[in-house]
C-alpha cells in the first residue's frame, strides 16, 4: 500500500537546493504512519495500520520521472487494536498471512498536480493479485530538516482500496468493500 516517490518529484519541482541525481532517502519511522480504516454497519469506521514496512526511495531531481519508490508491508504486523479482530483479518478470510506474508507496491509513473500535489501510479500487490493504484500526494514540507540538519521532505498520500480485487470481500456490502489507506511519511537524505 503505498505509495512514496512523491518525495522525488516534489524536490524536482519546488525551489530546493539542487541535489545530485540521483538520490536515495531513507524513511524515518519514527516519523512515518501506514494506517487504513473503513466503515463498518454504517454505524462506525475502523482504524488500522501495518508497523512493519521498508522502502527503497530514489531520487531524480533532473528526470523525476526516472525516482522509483518500492515498499515491502508486513502483513503480519497489521494492528486493529483489537487481537481477535487482527487474527481473523490475518486467516485465509482476508490476508492469509500464512500463505501469502507480504505485500508490496512499486511505483510506475508521477504527475505533478499542482505545486504540492501529485499523483503516483504504482502496482500494489496482495496476496499475489496485483492491481493499479493511484496514490494522491499532498506535499507537506520541503528543506533542510531542522534537526538532522540534512535535506528532508514530508507528505501525505490517500488512496482507496477495494478488498474485493484481492479476494477478501467477505461481510461485503455491510462491511465497505472500500478501504482508505494513509500514509504520512518523513524521508531524509541516506548518507
Amino acid at each position: 500500500m503505498i505509495r512514496f516517490a512523491t518525495t522525488a518529484v516534489v524536490l524536482s519541482l519546488m525551489s530546493a537546493p539542487v541535489i545530485a541525481a540521483p538520490v536515495s532517502y531513507e524513511f524515518d519511522k519514527s516519523h512515518s504512519n501506514l494506517s487504513f480504516s473503513y466503515n463498518h454497519l454504517g454505524y462506525s469506521i475502523t482504524d488500522g495500520r501495518f508497523g512493519d514496512w521498508d522502502a527503497t526511495l530514489t531520487i531524480d531531481t533532473d528526470a523525476p520521472e526516472n525516482s522509483s519508490v518500492e515498499i515491502t508491508i508486513d502483513a503480519d504486523s497489521l494492528d486493529t487494536f483489537w487481537g481477535p479482530r487482527d487474527e481473523h483479518f490475518k486467516s485465509g478470510d482476508f490476508f492469509d498471512v500464512a500463505n501469502y506474508p507480504e505485500i508490496t507496491f512499486t511505483s510506475t509513473s508521477v504527475e505533478k498536480i499542482s505545486d504540492t500535489e501529485l499523483e503516483v501510479t504504482g502496482d500494489l500487490t496482495i496476496k499475489n493479485i496485483t492491481n493499479p493504484a493511484v496514490l494522491n500526494v499532498e506535499v507537506l514540507a520541503l528543506g533542510e530538516h531542522p534537526m538532522a540538519e540534512k535535506q528532508a521532505a514530508g507528505f501525505v498520500m490517500e488512496t482507496t482500496v477495494l478488498r474485493s480485487e484481492y479476494e477478501m470481500d467477505m461481510y461485503t456490502p455491510y462491511i465497505s468493500d472500500e478501504v482508505s489507506v494513509v500514509f504520512s511519511g518523513e524521508a531524509l537524505i541516506a548518507e
